[in-house]
């Protein structure tokens, strides 16, 4: 779906021809959601965009500024949390949204639908005053101010996801739990492929390098550029305590088997001179001088069975009061 807007301080006005809005008075913005190849090419040439910009778009590349002779083109992503069965199942997922910001023209394009794109959309078309007196580049800077705000969205449900893991770490030592964890740093990573470019790529809006950022909308550039270098910064605080996390789970499994290692030994222990004096005892050679007298004694094998439940008790309290078991 394509629509093309021309605004003013007096009107907006919506139009079904690209080329005549864009010889229109004011300034233009063209936005097509979910374009396919066919649609795209027809937007780039009204608008005489470069055949290499509409193929970034196209092939999803990291997020990036270039500077052309009669526009800048930006790529930003979209993030979203792709569901699963469970939480942790979910994935981030990201689109392109290319922007070409011309001397008074603006061009969105993107092959998925986007809601924020859209508020601001709705927002131009109900006579928004900081649009109506402003060019493309501060609509630009809208468009992408939007995205970055969904990337705190995102980042609050991965915090909770941290949240829920650090929980899970100190109660239990499941298989289950280190794939949660491993999930999340799988969520950061992602992320953090999306905030690091973004950072760069909004860098050179905020600078005002190209010559379509006018000096007045820089300071509003500079300012999704702070919000990009909070979440660069969060993520790695994330990162961190993810890491963290696992080193907990990877301790308290350590732990656990210690202390099964720990009761084995024990009871081993225990049972190594009972082994000693059973096999000793085992050896019955008969019609021989050195026979052990106590083979004959009556009350031999009650006195033996009493002997070895008396070392095996005597080891178990010495144990107990070192704390062992």
């Amino acid at each position: 779906m394509t629509t093309a807007l021309v605004y003013r301080a007096e009107e907006v006005t919506e139009y079904d021809d690209l080329a005549e809005a864009k010889a229109a008075r004011g300034t233009t913005w063209v936005h097509a959601a979910e374009a396919d190849r066919a649609e795209m090419d027809r937007v780039a040439d009204c608008f005489d965009l470069h055949p290499l910009a509409i193929e970034d778009v196209r092939n999803n590349v990291r997020a990036k500024t270039e500077e052309y002779d009669d526009y800048t083109f930006v790529v930003v992503k979209l993030a979203t949390l792709r569901g699963g069965e469970t939480t942790f199942d979910e994935e981030i997922g990201d689109e392109p949204i290319g922007i070409f910001i011309g001397e008074d023209w603006v061009v969105s394009l993107t092959p998925v639908s986007a809601d924020s794109i859209e508020r601001v959309r709705r927002a131009v078309t109900s006579g928004d005053e900081r649009f109506l007196h402003r060019g493309p580049d501060f609509t630009a800077y809208r468009i992408i101010d939007t995205v970055v705000d969904q990337y705190f969205t995102l980042l609050d449900q991965i915090e909770d996801d941290i949240e829920a893991v650090e929980d899970a770490v100190t109660t239990s030592t499941d298989i289950d739990t280190l794939e949660e964890i491993n999930s999340v740093r799988r969520e950061l990573l992602s992320f953090r492929k999306l905030a690091w470019p973004a950072r760069e790529a909004v860098g050179v809006l905020a600078r005002g390098d190209p010559k379509q950022i006018q000096e007045d909308t820089e300071k509003y550039y500079r300012d999704v550029y702070d919000h990009l270098v909070q979440l660069v910064d969060l993520t790695e605080t994330y990162r961190d305590l993810a890491s963290g996390a696992r080193d907990i789970y990877l301790n308290t499994v350590s732990q656990s088997t210690n202390e099964v290692m720990k009761v084995l030994t024990v009871v081993a222990t225990i049972f190594i001179p009972l082994t000693f004096v059973v096999g000793v005892y085992g050896m019955n050679f008969a019609d021989s001088p050195y026979n052990m007298p106590e083979l004959s004694w009556t009350h031999g094998y009650p006195a033996v069975m009493i002997g070895m439940l008396v070392v095996g008790l005597v080891m178990l309290g010495y144990f107990r009061r070192e704390d062992y078991i």
